[in-house]
């Protein structure tokens, strides 16, 4: 599968994001990770996690909702057997929780927090990425 990379839709999705972090951050003091998000809601919690499942569930939504809108928008292929798939995800599953958070927590809110942690934890994600990419493509 190739796909053109588009420097301006990348530059929008990531202000869009950066923003979407601040604006969690800011405004409501919650950090926009992805995998805790995801975690509190499988986890028993002392607290309400209502803001997480909203939180997830919109994030669902707009795939459905580009989906229909704009098909021509989430074009591409996935060509690997479906065993694959689930051991790529039981791996990142594994792997954020190692690193305590994913690339969202870690890359977007961590570092722009100066978070040393997250410093490392992009670093080696990234690192883990190339080689990955390199070997395998």
């Amino acid at each position: 599968m190739t796909t053109e990379f588009t420097p301006l839709a990348a530059a929008i999705g990531g202000g869009l994001i950066g923003l979407a972090s601040a604006f969690m951050l800011v405004l409501y003091g919650k950090v926009t990770g992805i995998s805790g998000l995801v975690k509190a809601i499988f986890t028993p919690l002392a607290h309400s996690a209502r803001w997480q499942y909203s939180f997830v569930i919109g994030l669902l939504l707009a795939g459905v909702v580009v989906q229909i809108a704009a098909p021509e928008w989430l074009v591409g292929e996935l060509d690997l057997p479906w065993w694959l798939i689930i051991v790529a995800g039981l791996l990142v599953g594994a792997g954020t929780s190692l690193a305590n958070g994913c690339t969202s927590g870690h890359g977007v809110c961590g570092m722009s927090r100066f978070s040393a942690r997250s410093w490392v934890a992009t670093g080696v994600f990234m690192l883990v990425a190339v080689l990955t990419a390199n070997l395998v493509g």
